[in-house]
């Protein structure tokens, strides 16, 4: 053994107690992560919304999220479940419901569900953002002359037609 190598068996044990993972909703958790940065890995919450989460269930927003005791993280599932309560309705992702009105925060698969319901709604009253769903083009406005083409070509070919002009220059 050299000086720059102690033998750490404490080190060894915390390797240990980690949870690789930490199911929250349908969501599988990296638990390797700090507390902030695992929570954005689930669908309809960001940055913002896991630093809320973390004030809000006292949990150290910088601790590995793996290594919380089982108390702290059920605080985060239930802080996550209701985070509409807790937060502005400005920060919520579903401010006014379409058929309850009622303010809401979506996440995971919940989240996914609800925004394809949104857009089959949409398309089956054909709005404007209903049949530029259909037909597959930009929804929101954005520029549509020179971007998301989805043919194969753009611009001209010149390949093309010099070979056809050397075609019609031989066949003369």
């Amino acid at each position: 053994m050299s000086a720059e190598d102690p033998d750490t068996p404490a080190e060894d044990e915390e390797e240990e107690d980690i949870r690789y993972f930490v199911r929250i909703g349908q969501t599988d958790l990296d638990g390797t992560k700090s507390v902030e940065r695992a929570l954005t890995g689930m669908n309809g919450v960001g940055r913002r919304a896991a630093r809320i989460i973390a004030a809000e269930a006292e949990v150290d927003r910088s601790a590995t999220l793996g290594r919380l005791d089982d108390d702290a993280v059920d605080s985060i599932i239930e802080h996550v479940e209701g985070f509409a309560e807790d937060v502005p309705a400005w920060l919520t992702n579903r401010p006014a419901d379409y058929f309850t009105g009622e303010t809401t925060h979506e996440v995971g698969n919940d989240l996914s569900l609800t925004r394809q319901q949104d857009i089959n709604r949409m398309q089956m009253i054909s709005s404007y953002k209903g049949v530029r769903h259909e037909r597959g083009q930009k929804v929101r406005g954005q520029r549509t002359k020179s971007t998301g083409r989805s043919e194969g070509t753009i611009g001209v070919n010149v390949e093309a037609i010099q070979e056809e002009m050397e075609e019609e220059a031989e066949g003369e």
